[in-house]
């Protein structure tokens, strides 16, 4: 929204992303201000250097004066190829379960090269799937 964006931070550019967003509440995560900004270093938020965070913020700047009301931010970890995924997996890494969550938006992306609607759903990140009763 335009109250996340940050023209005057002390990382050149920055918008919030939300956090802790419906997810994160339903797991009583806490926390706030997870940034995208300008510079190239960071504690905990994503750091794109200015030149880059100017193109990102120009952007989002004029989707919401476009009359959007929100751009979706969706992070993933790493490229969430079947391959990848499979590595994660034979690693047994305890996050496989939350990775795969977060996989079928990948792939909705990846398909469609469209950012899909996610849900919160008892816990867990669904895409949201449009249809006649939903559109």
């Amino acid at each position: 929204t335009k109250r996340q964006l940050n023209p005057k931070s002390n990382f050149h550019l920055s918008f919030n992303i939300g956090y802790p967003n419906a997810y994160d509440q339903a797991h009583q995560r806490t926390g706030s201000f997870i940034m995208v900004h300008g510079n190239n270093v960071s504690i905990g938020c994503f750091a794109m250097t200015d030149p880059v965070i100017e193109e990102i913020y120009l952007i989002v700047e004029a989707a919401l004066a476009a009359g959007q009301n929100q751009v979706p931010v969706h992070c993933f970890p790493f490229r969430m190829t079947p391959e990848r995924m499979a590595t994660a997996s034979a690693e047994a890494s305890p996050w496989v379960p939350f990775w795969q969550e977060l996989q079928a938006g990948y792939e909705a992306f990846e398909t469609s090269r469209k950012p899909p609607e996610m849900r919160v759903q008892g816990g867990r990140y669904q895409v949201a799937h449009k249809n006649a009763s939903n559109p």
